[in-house]
């Protein structure tokens, strides 16, 4: 018996597509499921809590990041549920570090072996985050992705993007790492669990996910001229990774604090927080992959 919690409206529509191909094929294998649909922003986290009370749960979550991440949110007691992934949205870049498939009918067949094994995720206070926490110019982007009123999708997320280079701003924070603190003021920066974020670009190449480790990425200020040049080497692969002006760390602990107006994101959701006191916890989320 599987619990299915669906974004059918995510990825425009890929989500209600999704969920088609996975109800026909438990169908066509008489295997037992109960879908709920999210309604809302937040709904995820709710079913997930509701669900985590039954004496055991295996979950499916179909949808992208955000989804994700409520469904993350939700759970209070790890040792009642296994999570199965099935990427639908428009990003889906989790997925990718997890090595999950974004072919439904393949990762279906990963959760069908039913193996599931412990990844890592990040604890920031009483909140979670499964791919990304940071600050930076792809918090800029998701701010003006937010309130542009004009297209849609994918090149709504590019038209910000070309929008943020244009008025490029570099902040000004604080991170301590390891029991030092140092101020710098910064192109952006991450703390990665996955290894992608805003839909393909490698923030984090060297991330793997049940490392027991975070990989913290600063890309610290550069000259306004070589940013497009760093951002081509981000979409190659995570070539940015050998800069000079980018530094990589691996630590259990991190706190940055923010000393500007800028805003952080957890999982590419904004937030208003100037605190990103994150700790690595590894061994309790269950996933099939």
């Amino acid at each position: 018996m599987f619990d299915i919690i669906v974004n059918t409206l995510s990825g425009k529509g890929k989500g209600q597509t999704a969920l088609n191909q996975v109800e026909n094929y438990f169908i066509s294998k008489e295997i037992l499921y109960k879908v709920h649909k999210t309604e809302y922003a937040g709904h995820a986290t709710e079913l997930a809590k509701e669900l985590n009370k039954q004496e055991h749960t295996d979950l499916i979550v179909m949808g992208g990041d955000g989804t994700f991440n409520e469904v993350l949110n939700g759970l209070f007691d790890f040792s009642k549920v296994n999570v199965g992934l099935i990427g639908c949205g428009t990003g889906n870049d989790f997925i990718r570090a997890a090595k999950i498939p974004c072919c439904v009918y393949d990762a279906i067949e990963i959760i069908l072996k039913n193996n599931p094994q412990p990844i890592d995720f990040i604890q920031i206070k009483d909140k979670r985050a499964l791919n990304v926490a940071g600050a930076g110019m792809d918090v800029d982007v998701l701010v003006k992705y937010q309130t542009m009123k004009f297209l849609r999708g994918k090149l709504k997320y590019y038209a910000s993007l070309i929008y943020t280079l244009i008025n490029i701003k570099f902040h000004k924070t604080k991170i301590t790492l390891d029991g030092k603190t140092e101020e710098k003021s910064v192109f952006m920066i991450a703390v990665a669990n996955g290894s992608h974020m805003g839909g393909g670009m490698a923030i984090s190449p060297h991330s793997v996910v049940d490392d027991g480790l975070l990989n913290v990425i600063v890309v610290n200020e550069i000259k306004k001229s070589k940013v497009l040049g760093l951002l081509t080497k981000f979409l190659k692969g995570g070539k940015h990774i050998n800069e000079p002006c980018v530094e990589e760390y691996f630590a259990k602990e991190v706190c940055i604090e923010i000393l500007d107006e800028g805003k952080t994101e957890l999982d590419g959701e904004v937030s208003e927080n100037k605190f990103l006191d994150c700790k690595v916890v590894s061994g309790e989320l269950m996933l099939f992959r």
